[in-house]
């Protein structure tokens, strides 16, 4: 099995094929518009712009798991991320990341890919272990910890690298380059 045997929601509820992007290189990210790290949709955009016409895609699951900061609707996270980081890429259907409930998605993507790289930055391992502490729905070693965890898949579907929620996109251009 791989990302292509996969099929999500998209926004509007109608399902949608991962396999319609084999080929492409994605970034998988669990989102929150009003999260401490909703900023990085400024940095995902900008990825975006860059490599979206050589295979790039980003796949955008909000997600209010985490301290319920994404409790809008769908069409409102898709109104807030364009209007107020000009994004390009569409957001998915909310999903759960996490538990009983956790969209197959991420049970595929955790399993493939259990850790994450560890947090650069004495600031950045603090905020992972605060987020440890009042994570109330990372319950297994592989969970999801919090908003903006994010999976790079190369353009066969396999998993390339897991980041922690602190780690800026801004710093994948090297990794995404050398996939593209």
């Amino acid at each position: 099995m791989n990302i292509y045997d996969l099929t999500v929601k998209t926004r509007k509820g109608e399902d949608f094929s991962l396999a319609q992007l084999q080929g492409k290189v994605l970034l998988v990210v669990n989102t929150a518009t009003g999260c401490g790290f909703t900023p990085q949709y400024k940095a995902l955009e900008e990825l975006y712009e860059a490599y979206h016409e050589k295979g790039l895609e980003i796949l955008d699951f909000p997600c209010n798991q985490f301290g319920h900061q994404a409790p809008g609707e769908d069409e409102e996270i898709h109104a807030f991320c364009t209007g107020k980081y000009k994004t390009q890429f569409d957001q998915f259907k909310k999903i759960d990341v996490n538990g009983e409930t956790e969209d197959p998605l991420y049970t595929w993507l955790k399993a493939e890919a259990p850790a994450e790289e560890a947090p650069k930055g004495l600031k950045n391992k603090a905020a992972m272990k605060m987020i440890a502490g009042i994570s109330t729905t990372c319950k297994k070693e592989n969970d999801i910890k919090w908003n903006f965890t994010k999976f790079l898949v190369d353009r066969s579907g396999r998993i390339v690298k897991r980041w922690d929620p602190t780690s800026d996109p801004a710093d994948f251009r090297k990794d995404i380059e050398a996939l593209l």
